[in-house]
C-alpha cells in the first residue's frame, strides 16, 4: 500500500507540473524557449577613427594630429546592430566650415566596417568628422587637428 501511495503522490506531481506550464489559453503570451536568442542591442558607432589609410579593413596611422604634408586623412567607422541597409552621413568640417559630406552604407547585420577619405589639401587647423543616422542624429564625432 505504501508503494501504491508513492506513486499516487508522484503522478499527481508530475500532473501538477504539466499542468502548470503548459501553454496558456490562445491569445496569451507563450513561455521563451531555453536558449533562445537574446535580443540584440541597439544600433551603435562603437568605433570611430582618422588616420593615414586603411589596410586589411582595419585603420592604419590612427592620430589626433597630422602634419600640413598629410594629404588624405580617412575616418574609419565600425557599426554594430544595424537593424536594416541604411546610409550613415559622414561631415567633415575644417574650422566651423563644412568642407565636405559622403554617405556611407551600412548592411543589416551585427557588425559593419566602412570608411571615407578627406583630401586635406594643406588646410591647417582643428577638424571634426560627425557621424549622422539617417534621421539626422549625430551617433558619433571625432576631432583632429593638422599642424
Amino acid at each position: 500500500m505504501e508503494r501504491k501511495g508513492c506513486r499516487m503522490v508522484a503522478l499527481f506531481l508530475i500532473a501538477a507540473v504539466v499542468f502548470s506550464i503548459a501553454p496558456a489559453a490562445s491569445g496569451q503570451e507563450k513561455p521563451k524557449a531555453e536558449g533562445a536568442k537574446k535580443e540584440a542591442g541597439a544600433f551603435a558607432v562603437v568605433r570611430m577613427v582618422v588616420g593615414t589609410g586603411v589596410e586589411n579593413r582595419e585603420p592604419e596611422g590612427a592620430a589626433d594630429k597630422f602634419a600640413a604634408a598629410t594629404e588624405k586623412v580617412y575616418c574609419f567607422l565600425e557599426a554594430t546592430n544595424i537593424p536594416k541597409d541604411m546610409e550613415i552621413t559622414l561631415l567633415w568640417f575644417a574650422g566651423d566650415k563644412q568642407v565636405g559630406e559622403i554617405n556611407l552604407a551600412l548592411k543589416q547585420g551585427p557588425k559593419w566596417r566602412t570608411w571615407a577619405f578627406k583630401n586635406l589639401r594643406g588646410l591647417k587647423g582643428d577638424w571634426k568628422v560627425e557621424a549622422k543616422t539617417p534621421d539626422g542624429k549625430i551617433v558619433k564625432e571625432i576631432t583632429f587637428k593638422v599642424e
